[in-house]
């Protein structure tokens, strides 16, 4: 090895299980080595065989970024309806006498640093003050999450109800109010033990010396300007590093059936439908889409998936398609709908296909990923959150940044075909569509500057190297 590489400033980066998680660390760890001749090692955490995609996406990063897999835990003494956000957490609990190890080598070959954790990596923190390292929190969401999080302990000794019960939305600092409702899943059912897992983390953000955001100043300018004034509830520093995305080939399979098709429809012609790969419906839900698209009369190209969600080794969310995911579809929609739509099973490529010209909208679960990829490439949203922190994603891209339309679920929590019709109309049609469209044109603008060499975010990275560097 040579001098310059042994010098080389060294972070460990501790991703939980799954590859929404995985994604922004992996840009945000190219940055550092790009920009800041940083030299970046991965631990992954995991219960069995890392998933191919997560395989692919480690094999595919630069030479100065390591991997380390940690020696799978085992979760066999979990129930099997046990929720997924327990099973991450305990993943990392238990892999942390493995990241102590692989920590104590590294320490003795190069000059570590920091380690970099997201919010269900907390426990490790306290690893890293062993070693006497930095310790800071990635956060792969909206800074409007991490107000949540660290207001969470505050709603919990105010209130005994479960929090959709509140009569009045909860207002974090700089946000817009959120209806109880709204609020991530995980704390949805307070008997739960997720939610005294995701409680334990929350109280304890507090032990990080600086967080992480995969978002924007223009973004989110109440909630990161909140957090820049401070307070009581926050005295962590807070360094937006966003928007980060996926970058190089990423995507996996043939796109071409996709992309030709694209090609031979017009311009900003084409909804996108795409849930993410932990998104699936129920065959109800996933009948009054396809009317809803087949009765607004726009082109469409929808990733459909299996109605069947299985949990496989640690991409907890990732969906496989146990079923045919076409058999669910109305009778005849798919040779009424020829031409005008094209439903592919299971994977499109996201990134190609937002990008492309013919793309006009994009029907999204709200992922944070996803979110970030629809602003990077300009392209308005339709929100349709599915569980996480995604329903408030959407109340944020609705009514404050202004970027989305959001379809009406009914009681029983179905939306219906009418009210699908009628969104997707006014998104690629009408005068409210404009207006979103016009503003995340803005926004597309906005994230193209932030990354730019004077750029906020990469500024903020510069701050961020800079304190590593000299720790």
């Amino acid at each position: 090895m040579g001098k310059e590489a042994e010098e080389a400033t060294h972070i460990v980066i501790l991703p939980s299980p799954g590859m929404g998680h995985l994604i922004p660390m992996a840009e945000f760890a190219k940055r550092l080595v790009l920009y800041h001749n940083f030299s970046v090692t991965f631990t992954i955490p995991c219960d069995g065989p890392l998933p191919r995609a997560q395989k692919e996406l480690l094999d595919s990063l630069p030479k100065t970024i390591n991997s380390v897999l940690l020696p799978p835990v085992n979760l066999d003494d979990l129930p099997s309806d046990v929720l997924p956000e327990v099973r991450i957490c305990l993943t990392i609990i238990r892999c942390l006498p493995s990241l102590r190890e692989v920590l104590k080598d590294l320490n003795t070959t190069s000059s570590l640093s920091a380690l970099v954790v997201d919010l269900f990596g907390i426990d490790a923190l306290e690893v890293a003050k062993e070693f006497k390292l930095l310790s800071f929190l990635f956060y792969p969401s909206t800074a409007m999450s991490v107000w949540f999080f660290l207001y969470l302990p505050k709603l919990d000794e105010m209130y005994s109800c479960e929090y959709r019960d509140l009569s009045e939305p909860v207002k974090l600092p700089g946000c817009v109010p959120v209806r109880g409702s709204d609020l991530a899943d995980p704390i949805q059912d307070r008997t739960n033990e997720a939610y005294s897992f995701i409680l334990n983390l929350c109280k304890r953000v507090v032990v990080a010396d600086g967080i992480l955001l995969n978002s924007f100043m223009d973004l989110e300018p109440g909630a990161i300007k909140a957090f820049m004034e401070g307070g009581e509830l926050c005295t962590l520093q807070i360094y937006p590093v966003g928007p980060l995305i996926r970058t190089g080939s990423g995507d996996e399979g043939d796109p071409n059936e996709c992309l030709k098709w694209l090609d031979d429809q017009p311009d900003g012609s084409v909804l996108f439908v795409s849930f993410g790969s932990g998104g699936v419906l129920s065959p109800e839900q996933l009948n009054e889409l396809a009317f809803g698209l087949e009765q607004s009369e726009q082109r469409f190209l929808w990733v459909i998936r299996s109605s069947t969600r299985k949990s496989v080794n640690a991409n907890f969310f990732d969906a496989q398609s146990i079923e045919d995911p076409f058999s669910h579809l109305p009778q005849g929609f798919l040779e009424r709908t020829k031409g005008r739509g094209l439903v592919v099973p299971s994977w499109a490529p996201q990134i190609q296909v937002l990008n492309h010209g013919s793309t006009g909208g994009f029907l999204t679960h709200c992922g944070w990923n996803s979110t970030l990829e629809s602003i990077v490439h300009g392209v308005p949203l339709i929100a349709w959150p599915l569980y996480a922190e995604q329903r408030m994603n959407a109340v944020m891209l609705v009514e404050d940044m202004k970027v989305a339309l959001r379809p009406k679920e009914r009681e029983d929590g179905i939306i219906g075909r009418e009210e699908i019709t009628k969104v997707v109309r006014n998104l690629m049609e009408e005068e409210e569509g404009q207006r979103v469209r016009s503003r995340m044109r803005e926004l597309k603008d906005a994230a193209a500057r932030v990354l730019s060499e004077e750029g906020s975010s990469t500024q903020s990275l510069s701050e961020v190297a800079q304190k590593w560097r000299t720790h």
